[in-house]
């Protein structure tokens, strides 16, 4: 496997927003920290929430739970570095939970313009699991270096929802939620007595190949085992065959392209988003190639 981390940071230069400039920095042996968290506060909101397109296919500037992951993953980032921002986020996201402990998809936003349509059409009323267990899952990894989000009632709340909401399932949930309920379950393995029950019990509906098609989605789209188990060690990891990972490290290496960056492998809804996902996706290649020792 070659990659080539000259031509990804040029990519990175050429093309990316700042906020994944500076994660990439942090990744390729940089230390400033203050920079990550002062790029992903560009798109904070004064309510404590995050949205002005921080998720690329949801251009509004309304705060959004999908604003909220990508804000808890900068946050993830800079460990063992605490911030206030990640409790304040927690209090902007206790005042959007509904009743039942959940959180809605999406939140309504005024002007659609660039906006995905399963984000513009959501309905705010109603909880789900994608939505909950991707910020719950991203903020109990922060919560492992920072012990005001630990102990913040909201994610009390937001976690109890995620291990119930599993439990209950019968039939295998969409796939972009089953992997990010996989992903929650691997964030709270051995701090949660029904963890590892639960994650054992969602390997039922991974197939032997690892991948899972998104529905609604591209015809080729897959959610791939490293975008459910990026890390080498982990209890997610132990869902899918050894070889079928190192196939698929293979595959995330040789899909570096000429000009040094990643592509997604979904839609996007406006000329930025697109851009701005390859930057993510850049960010995202690399890390995931370093904690597996290809890098």
């Amino acid at each position: 496997m070659t990659v080539d981390l000259a031509a990804a940071a040029s990519f990175m230069a050429a093309h990316a927003r700042v906020l994944d400039r500076r994660r990439f920095d942090l990744l390729v042996g940089g230390d400033d920290t203050d920079a990550v968290l002062a790029a992903v506060d560009g798109y904070r909101n004064l309510d404590g929430g995050y949205g002005w397109g921080l998720e690329p296919d949801l251009r509004a500037p309304e705060s959004q739970p999908c604003g909220a992951l990508h804000a808890f993953e900068a946050f993830a980032d800079v460990a063992p570095v605490r911030t206030v921002r990640a409790t304040e986020l927690c209090d902007w996201l206790a005042g959007i939970t509904l009743p039942d402990g959940g959180m809605p998809f999406a939140l309504p936003v005024a002007d659609p313009a660039g906006c995905a349509p399963f984000w513009a059409r959501a309905d705010p009323t109603i909880s789900t699991l994608q939505s909950t267990a991707f910020v719950a899952g991203m903020a109990q990894r922060v919560a492992a270096h920072d012990p005001a989000v630990a102990a913040h009632p909201w994610l009390a709340t937001a976690t109890r929802y995620c291990l119930d909401t599993i439990a209950g399932l019968d039939d295998a949930p969409h796939a972009i939620a089953l992997s990010f309920a996989i992903q929650f379950l691997d964030a709270v393995h051995g701090r949660e007595p029904r963890a590892a029950e639960l994650l054992d019990g969602l390997g039922r509906f991974i197939p032997d190949d690892g991948l899972l098609h998104v529905a609604g989605g591209a015809q080729e789209e897959y959610i791939r085992p490293l975008d459910v188990a990026p890390e080498a060690g982990r209890p997610a990891r132990e869902l899918f065959r050894q070889h079928v990972i190192d196939a698929e490290l293979r595959r995330l290496a040789g899909k570096q392209e000429n000009d040094g960056g990643w592509r997604v492998d979904f839609a996007s809804y406006s000329p930025a988003a697109e851009l701005e996902w390859r930057g993510y996706a850049t960010v995202q290649a690399v890390s995931i190639l370093k904690r597996n020792g290809v890098l």
